[in-house]
């Protein structure tokens, strides 16, 4: 019914494995042989061709469809999820483009496939993979940095913090490669004449992100009233590499939130917060993470005032997400991908597409006023409102 397995179709019986499925997708991503084709992954047929008499429920479309967004695979790729039915048979259909900026890893590890053959890279295939990377039309955050030199990046937060925290532990200990490779694996350096760090290495490793992206740092006040002329209780400029800045910010937030006692409504002493911690951090690092950085000055501002905090973005809404579709479940879009992939493996994210909605469940659990919006083509402004 469907042909053999080949460097564009591998085929499963069922969906018992989905781990198999997710480094598929990755090796098809990778497209190292360059067949700058589709790869196709046919779930509910046997190995000898034959129907397995799946029944493909939306449960496992659903399934399917959400390896998508659980964040390991990375960057994001590009595929499709569908139900067919070839000669009688009922199958599920992931159809995976190849990346426009390889190598793609799943958990840490980049897959490949040469023929029937799915592996994890050798250093020299992964090298190959980075080689071919695209610099027409890539993302912003990808994109070398000219003015800069490899000086400019702090090499020791790079291997000690970023590099463990994204590659496998065993690849790491087989790692041969130079300082500069390891830079250009991750999207860090372009290396194709010199050393030149990308926006992305600025922002996560860099030593003074600012230097070049002067809006690149949080504004954070605090005012003691409802109004900006109000007097101010505090004030700060976060900067530094993108840890160092989420690190300070979440420190700032838990010395700012207070916590109310209630012992009067319920037979146990309850403690409730004016404002829900994770649903702070989840808006904050959405700003962060979702801002525009290029043809900007602005930085993300964090006003906290008596009655409210207000995080304000620069950059409208990007790509499928609109004013009219903002913040609805399932519908989301990077203007900065791989600064996504870069917060996911030093765990400022759990898993992509989720932070409004898990903002909005904290604050329901905390009996705070509703999370809103105001969604404007330069700009998003997020508005969170103090627990009564």
């Amino acid at each position: 019914m469907v042909s053999m397995e080949s460097g564009r179709v591998e085929r499963k019986e069922a969906l018992s494995d989905p781990d198999k499925v997710r480094q598929a997708i990755c090796a098809f991503a990778n497209d190292l042989p360059g067949n700058d084709a589709s790869g196709v992954i046919f779930i509910g047929v046997k190995d000898n061709g034959k129907c397995a008499n799946l029944s493909v429920t939306d449960e496992i479309l659903r399934t399917l469809s959400d390896i998508k967004s659980d964040g390991n695979i990375q960057p994001f790729s590009s595929f499709i999820v569908q139900k067919h039915t070839l000669a009688g048979c009922d199958v599920a259909v992931v159809i995976v483009q190849p990346s426009d900026s390889p190598p793609v890893r799943y958990k840490g590890r980049v897959y490949i496939r040469v023929g029937p053959r799915r592996d994890i890279a050798t250093p020299e295939e992964e090298r190959r993979l980075s080689e071919r990377r695209r610099h027409r039309d890539i993302p912003f955050d990808i994109r070398p940095v000219a003015s800069s030199r490899l000086t400019d990046l702090d090499l020791s937060l790079f291997q000690n913090e970023y590099l463990p925290s994204s590659i496998a532990v065993d690849t790491l200990e087989q790692n041969q490669r130079t300082v500069e490779q390891q830079l250009a694996s991750v999207r860090f350096a372009n290396i194709d004449t010199e050393v030149v760090p990308t926006v992305l290495g600025i922002l996560v490793v860099g030593k003074d992100p600012r230097q070049f992206f002067p809006g690149a740092y949080i504004q954070f006040l605090r005012v003691d009233g409802t109004e900006l002329t109000d007097p101010i209780k505090d004030q700060r400029e976060i900067d530094g590499p993108l840890s160092q800045q989420l690190r300070v910010l979440d420190e700032v937030l838990e010395a700012h939130i207070s916590i109310a006692t209630d012992v009067t409504s319920q037979p146990t002493e309850i403690a409730s917060p004016d404002y829900p911690l994770v649903a702070i951090q989840q808006i904050a690092r959405n700003a962060v993470l979702h801002r525009n950085y290029d043809g900007t000055n602005a930085p993300v501002r964090f006003t906290w005032f008596s009655d409210r905090i207000e995080i304000s973005s620069p950059g409208g809404p990007y790509g499928q997400v609109n004013v009219a579709n903002f913040g609805t479940p399932g519908i989301t879009d990077y203007r900065n991908p791989h600064l996504a992939e870069a917060m996911k493996n030093l765990g400022y994210v759990q898993r992509f597409g989720l932070g409004i909605q898990l903002a909005r469940k904290e604050l329901e659990k905390n009996s705070s006023p509703p999370l809103e919006f105001d969604v404007q083509p330069t700009y998003v402004l997020a508005v969170i409102r103090r627990r009564r």
